[in-house]
């Protein structure tokens, strides 16, 4: 017989019993189960509601398919999307911007800073001197002209380091040029120019006839060698530059020493000079004897000129190079030896010195003109010894360019 419902006098089967019961009966699908309606909810329940943060799915950023304004789910209320604040992120962007304008002043401020301490500092140490002659000059001349002058004077020297420097001898006292140049830097754009003048060039010397003009510095100084200088060549000396044994030494030493490259070895008892062939660091004692020698150079003083101008190119072109001038435990001592080793024109400013320094490194650079004044007979017989004469046409040419402003035009007088 088939099976009868349960009756309501009959316990109804709980759970999931009376549910297959229901779906099985007869074989065709049983009646679900009847839920509770669902209750709405209470005040405090929304209000606990509204205060508990959002799904998960609801929140920005999150999937859920739901629109804001509809209901998170049966029972639930509209869900409130709070837009995220912008302020931390307005705060933390403003201390980065703060602290980028903080690091780009004090680079500012450094670099504005660093080079004035440091020029300050070599020209507290410079000497002056009142080098300039009075009296009928030259007229002013475009472009600026700097007579640079290498003293051996031995004042300031002491025992020790004239004994390290091979200064000594019978003829210590007094003073005498080892080099004598004019360096002109053009206005005009043209290179700058540095040209040796033989110490033993024999020309007329203010007062005291013809002679070496190597007798004028060490007769009356600065202020007669600028006159001598000035009178043969018609060109108005500027700025005078003076430099001696200690002070070119102690500005090699500064700069860690420079790289020359003698083609032959050379032993010189009296400039206390022994090197080999080939390219080489030399410190300051070995830099002053190679400037110094020519004995033992078969183009005597002629070589001796060519070198200096490298020397003095290969100091300033280390002197201004970054490794040099960025690095404040070389810079300064540089500076300080700079200054120590330079005595100036008291007419001079610090902004005349950088003038100079900028002018050398221009000279003796790929663009600049390095040349000796033109000579016609190096072994001239004169009653003060064998002297140096000048071709006189092509000197004079020289100066008519430089007095010009036209360095460019120097070039063709040059080898």
């Amino acid at each position: 017989m088939p099976a009868e419902p349960p009756q309501p006098d009959h316990p109804t089967p709980a759970g999931d019993d009376a549910q297959r019961w229901h779906s099985t009966t007869y074989g065709r699908p049983g009646r679900r189960p009847v839920r509770a309606a669902a209750q709405a909810p209470g005040r405090e329940q929304r209000l606990a509601e509204l205060r508990s943060p959002a799904p998960a799915a609801d929140r920005p950023g999150h999937g859920g398919g739901r629109d804001a304004g509809q209901g998170g789910g049966q029972g639930r209320g509209p869900q409130v999307r709070r837009a995220p604040d912008p302020r931390p992120a307005r705060r933390r962007a403003n201390v980065r911007r703060r602290r980028v304008l903080a690091v780009v002043a004090v680079l500012v401020v450094l670099a504005v800073a660093y080079p004035v301490v440091l020029a300050a500092r070599g020209w507290s140490a410079v000497d002056r001197v009142a080098a300039l002659p009075t009296g009928d000059r030259p007229a002013a001349t475009p472009g600026t002209t700097y007579l640079i002058v290498g003293s051996d004077s031995r004042d300031g020297l002491s025992p020790e380091e004239i004994a390290e420097y091979s200064a000594g001898g019978d003829d210590i006292s007094g003073q005498r040029t080892d080099t004598i140049m004019l360096l002109h830097v053009p206005a005009g754009g043209g290179p700058a120019a540095l040209i040796s003048v033989p110490r033993d060039s024999y020309v007329p010397i203010p007062g005291h006839d013809k002679n070496k003009i190597n007798a004028a510095f060490a007769t009356g100084g600065a202020p007669l060698l600028v006159q001598t200088v000035e009178g043969v060549s018609g060109l108005r000396v500027d700025h005078y530059v003076e430099t001696g044994f200690g002070g070119f030494a102690r500005i090699v030493d500064a700069v860690g020493g420079v790289e020359m490259c003698p083609a032959t070895a050379v032993d010189d008892v009296r400039a206390g000079l022994d090197i080999q062939a080939g390219c080489q660091t030399m410190d300051g004692r070995t830099a002053l004897g190679y400037a110094r020698y020519r004995y033992s150079d078969v183009n005597g003083d002629f070589g001796r000129v060519q070198r200096q101008r490298e020397l003095l190119g290969a100091i300033t072109a280390k002197a201004a190079s970054p490794a040099t001038l960025l690095n404040p435990f070389r810079a300064f001592p540089l500076a300080s030896a700079g200054g120590g080793a330079v005595t100036l024109d008291d007419d001079s400013s610090v902004t005349d010195l950088v003038g100079f320094l900028r002018g050398m490194r221009a000279a003796t650079g790929a663009d600049g003109v390095s040349m000796t004044v033109p000579v016609s007979d190096p072994n001239l017989r004169t009653s003060h010894g064998v002297a140096v004469k000048w071709d006189t046409e092509e000197a004079l040419a020289m100066f008519e360019d430089l007095k010009r402003d036209d360095t460019q035009a120097l070039r063709s007088l040059t080898p």
